[in-house]
């Protein structure tokens, strides 16, 4: 049970936090991360959304767009590589630091069956051995700073003391947590016991992950957990991008457009262009209040001239509620 605390007690708890953008496939693109960062202030870190290996060729066209250096200028952006195979992490780790990062971050925490099926993502912590072996090999081949970011375990919650052992082995960056396993998708509550064990156990920075869907609720855990200085967001970033730094419904019309304007500039056709919108509405519509019949209106908008128009009368009927 997190314990009430009053307004005054939580902003001195989250003075001192530092905040992150969690890597999300397809929403936190380099155009969102640009956007978010000019309209509400950078946040110290931005995860990009993994990068898996090549064994016989460079850089997707989309990849590269997400880790060029002027596509991430003015935040520290922090790519992030999905594979068990530790000679095809070096040589994209070495290929990035080619393009100036300066570290790396393992996901070890995607719990889609497509990816856990090949023993990746959180898959690969079904394999300790295996993995203790990958982190052995790539933390003594690369001169750069490496984090990892993990689910408590795929099957088990039981898996995660072998697992915090083996991460005890090597000096990271930080070691962010989503207290759950695979098998839990993003449903049940968090496993705030295992998160707890590394609290005490740890030989690395600790960074939590997981069910942040508001401001207040960022500032109750700090307070009861008030050791604590890293948190990554991800669902409630996107539900709220002004939910760390405050925002208003100006700011949030400014960062809309912005995101238009940056996919079309970007070449994506308009149809492209409006899926991405809808899905982002699916978060944010939740920022404003009686927003059934525009809810509706978006999801059935087929092209961007009367999407861009219900997006204005939504604007300036409905009022603006961030949830507390």
């Amino acid at each position: 049970m997190i314990p009430t605390v009053s307004d005054a007690e939580e902003r001195r708890a989250a003075a001192g936090m530092q905040f992150y953008l969690a890597p999300m496939e397809g929403i936190t693109t380099w155009v969102y991360r640009k956007a978010h960062a000019e309209v509400y202030g950078a946040l110290d870190k931005y995860f990009i959304p993994f990068l898996e290996t090549h064994e016989k060729r460079e850089f997707k066209t989309r990849e590269l767009q997400e880790i060029l250096p002027e596509h991430n200028e003015g935040i520290r952006a922090v790519p992030q590589i999905l594979t068990k195979h530790a000679e095809g992490f070096i040589r994209t780790a070495r290929a990035l630091q080619e393009f100036g990062y300066d570290e790396i971050n393992l996901n070890l925490g995607c719990p889609s069956k497509t990816v856990v099926s090949r023993h990746k993502g959180s898959g690969f912590l079904a394999f300790p051995e295996e993995l203790d072996h990958f982190l052995e090999e790539i933390f003594g081949a690369l001169d750069l700073k490496l984090s990892v970011k993990t689910r408590v375990g795929k099957d088990s919650p039981e898996e995660f003391g072998r697992l915090l052992d083996i991460f005890n082995k090597y000096s990271m960056e930080e070691l962010i947590i989503h207290p759950r396993i695979q098998a839990d998708y993003y449903k049940k509550e968090p496993r705030m016991e295992c998160y707890e064990e590394a609290q005490n156990r740890s030989s690395n920075p600790l960074c939590y992950n997981g069910d942040l869907f508001t401001g207040g609720a960022v500032r109750r855990f700090c307070s009861t957990y008030p050791k604590e200085e890293r948190l990554m967001i991800g669902r409630g970033l996107i539900l709220n991008p002004g939910m760390i730094h405050g925002g208003t419904k100006a700011q949030f019309q400014k960062f809309h457009e912005r995101l238009v304007e940056g996919y079309l500039g970007r070449g994506l056709s308009e149809t492209s262009v409006l899926f991405k919108m809808k899905e982002l509405w699916f978060y944010q519509i939740h920022l404003f209040a009686d927003t059934k019949k525009y809810e509706k209106q978006i999801r059935k908008v087929q092209n961007l001239s009367p999407y861009r128009q219900i997006v204005e009368e939504l604007l300036r009927e409905c009022d603006f509620c961030p949830p507390a």
